[in-house]
């Protein structure tokens, strides 16, 4: 197979019908939230989604400039979206000594959250809550962020919690900064243990619970307690980083992942139209690997990890959490001498300054006599769902950039 650089995810899903073949053969799978995120990647920048009419006010040059999808999916939407997540979190966060922990879980559970979607939302109060605890006997408040992942470096399905902690915190009396906090690895990884077994054990009890198709054979509450049991002899992985006074770090290793797609378009080394070629960091070896799938089983791989609408992949809690930060974290930056605004408005980076950013040209500047291009008007799509259209995008029926 050839190596070419720069292949985009929208190549991928549009050469030779790839995505509407594979949703006429899997459509009664594939969940709306898929279906919509993809559409919006394959028609991001073209007429489907309208466009800015502009005008050169002195050579009388004009040209479409086409609106994006603003889907996480996609991979320049998602890296603005993250981007401004970034900056916002320097704005926001205080600058303290900060920790980072993965929370992980033997691979035979991973299917329960496929299954049982609804459970995406349960893990992470769950991880919080354990450092929450143990903060708690510490006599202070953290301030936790953490994002939700559902893939491995290699987009296999692999459920885990990124999380960050402040070390120390604000004191139970809002009075001073207790800093310098340690958590003992044994202690949370028997807490994640018992707390992520005792939930399984309690939505299966109420009769929530599905059990993936290799655990069919389980009938009984007394047999999923067994089973379950079996699981506290496996390894449980909890990661703690080392404690770091710069939450720069933490910050950005998050936002690699938090807002696009899970897999960045500069790992893809090749397609032929047939199969796909990429590569991941194996954590076990240490090394850059090579994985070359069918362009259906990577289309698969990749849009599993498609979140639900409105999921919030990103969580807060502690001082941190959205119904006490208001309070709480003015008087955090009061105790650390710091001058942030609590209230100060987020910043909105606009879509030129990014592809100025991003690109290092002016998407406004005349190619002819380098003037300031005028936007003129605005044609946007017609009212209603993108789905309407989902044979004539997916087929590819439209103006490209």
């Amino acid at each position: 197979m050839e190596l070419v650089s720069g292949i985009k995810l929208k190549t991928i899903l549009l050469r030779n019908g790839n995505w509407w073949k594979f949703f006429l053969k899997h459509h009664k799978l594939i969940r709306h939230s898929i279906i919509v995120n993809v559409l919006k990647t394959m028609a991001c920048g073209t007429s489907f989604l309208g466009f800015h009419f502009a005008v050169c006010p002195k050579c009388n040059r004009s040209k479409k400039i086409f609106h994006s999808c603003k889907s996480r999916f996609c991979s320049p939407c998602g890296k603005k979206a993250t981007d401004i997540w970034i900056k916002n979190s320097f704005n926001s966060l205080p600058d303290t000594k900060w920790q980072h922990f993965t929370f992980t879980m033997p691979n035979v559970l991973w299917d329960f959250f496929w299954v049982n979607r609804y459970l995406m939302n349960k893990i992470p109060a769950i991880a919080a809550g354990i450092i929450k605890q143990l903060s708690l006997q510490k006599q202070f408040i953290p301030g936790i962020y953490l994002a939700i992942h559902t893939f491995g470096r290699d987009l296999k399905r692999n459920f885990h919690i990124h999380l960050s902690s402040t070390v120390g915190g604000l004191s139970l009396s809002n009075d001073r900064w207790i800093p310098n906090a340690y958590f003992y690895h044994d202690t949370l990884k028997k807490m994640w243990r018992y707390k992520i077994l005792t939930l399984l054990r309690k939505e299966f009890k109420q009769g929530k619970l599905k059990l993936p198709p290799a655990l069919n054979h389980i009938r009984s509450y007394t047999e999923f307690c067994a089973w379950t049991a079996l699981l506290y002899k496996k390894t449980w992985v909890v990661h703690l980083n080392k404690q770091s006074d710069n939450p720069a770090a933490n910050i950005l290793y998050l936002g690699r992942y938090l807002k696009r797609p899970p897999i960045s378009e500069t790992r893809i080394q090749a397609f032929d139209g047939n199969s796909v070629t990429y590569t991941f960091l194996d954590h076990y070896t240490d090394t850059v690997e090579t994985m070359t799938l069918p362009v259906m089983d990577f289309i698969a791989r990749l849009i599993a990890h498609i979140p639900d609408a409105y999921f919030r992949n990103i969580r807060y809690y502690g001082f941190l959490s959205n119904r006490t930060r208001t309070k709480l974290l003015p008087i955090v930056y009061n105790l650390l001498n710091e001058t942030k605004d609590v209230l100060a408005k987020k910043i909105h980076i606009p879509w030129r300054q990014m592809i100025k950013n991003t690109f290092n040209y002016d998407p406004l500047a005349c190619k002819v006599c380098g003037a300031i291009m005028t936007l003129c008007y605005g044609v946007f799509p017609k009212s209603g769902p993108i789905t309407q259209m989902h044979k004539e995008i997916a087929n590819g029926y439209f103006q490209l950039l």
